[in-house]
């Protein structure tokens, strides 16, 4: 039940989560350390799972304080800050794959002085079948969550947001498994994570893109959860703001990495065949 507040802002009572979501990092980056060392993956698991754990008790408890009136409009700005400034830090993390991608592929020297860096003979890619599928697939993602953010926004029927975030979610689902297609029949075609620096560029790149996307794809779904359990109004809506912001993000996002990656990349390696 909501309160009344006799201020504009949020004092937070003491809380565990902090604490419980730094040790949670802690375990699972030190676990995939073993893990690269082969020495133990149980670690890495279970702070993923801990990880998890913090994420869903702290976000419903984020949640909850909306519910009973601690969300006022100058935390709503604050929120809104703080996700924009994690988009810009997610935008500096996939500069750098972008600038290692263009540096290898433009000036693709070796690290040992006196060699030459031999690029490998690869399946070509054609950017216009199943890329520019998922590429389609993407975009009509961004659409329906745009229909279902201006239903909201701007009074319209309840159904229109639920559907739309429906498709969004469903759209999502299907990038990944078209994405996951397309890995194992690149790699049935001699492609290999790591090796080459054009394979290890291609994979991180679009891999920690699929890994957005999946993210994004959960976070619209817990949305399009609260979506029919009544809880966003055309007020308050931060939760559903921020996941549409995370989703146009990797939507433009892959639009580069498309142009980039499968049209202008592809084509600058000789011998494709």
């Amino acid at each position: 039940m909501a309160h009344e507040k006799n201020h504009d802002y949020h004092i937070l009572n003491p809380s565990i989560w902090p604490f419980l979501g730094a040790l949670a990092g802690f375990s699972m980056l030190f676990g995939a350390v073993l893990w690269m060392q082969d020495i133990t993956p149980f670690l890495f698991w279970g702070g993923f799972v801990a990880v998890l754990y913090v994420m869903f008790g702290w976000w419903s408890e984020v949640v909850a304080e909306s519910k009973i009136g601690d969300h006022t409009p100058v935390v709503r700005i604050g929120l809104r800050y703080g996700f924009i400034l994690f988009i810009m830090s997610e935008v500096m993390f996939f500069a750098a794959w972008f600038w290692s991608f263009f540096k290898n592929a433009i000036y693709p020297m070796s690290e040992y002085i006196g060699t030459e860096y031999v690029q490998p003979e690869i399946y070509h890619v054609d950017a216009f079948h199943l890329p520019l599928i998922n590429t389609l697939v993407l975009l009509l993602s961004g659409c329906a969550v745009t229909w279902a953010h201006h239903a909201l926004v701007h009074g319209g029927p309840r159904k229109d947001l639920i559907n739309g975030l429906g498709i969004a979610v469903a759209l999502g689902v299907l990038f990944t498994f078209l994405q996951g297609y397309e890995y194992s029949y690149l790699l049935y075609q001699g492609w290999e994570f790591g090796g080459d620096k054009f394979f290890s560029n291609f994979f991180m790149a679009t891999g920690f893109h699929g890994a957005h996307v999946i993210i994004g794809t959960i976070f619209l779904a817990v949305c399009w959860i609260r979506a029919m359990r009544g809880d966003f109004t055309e007020e308050k809506h931060v939760g559903f703001e921020a996941a549409a912001w995370y989703w146009h993000f990797v939507d433009v996002v892959w639009l580069f990495l498309f142009f980039a990656v499968y049209i202008w990349g592809v084509a600058q390696m000789p011998g494709t065949h």
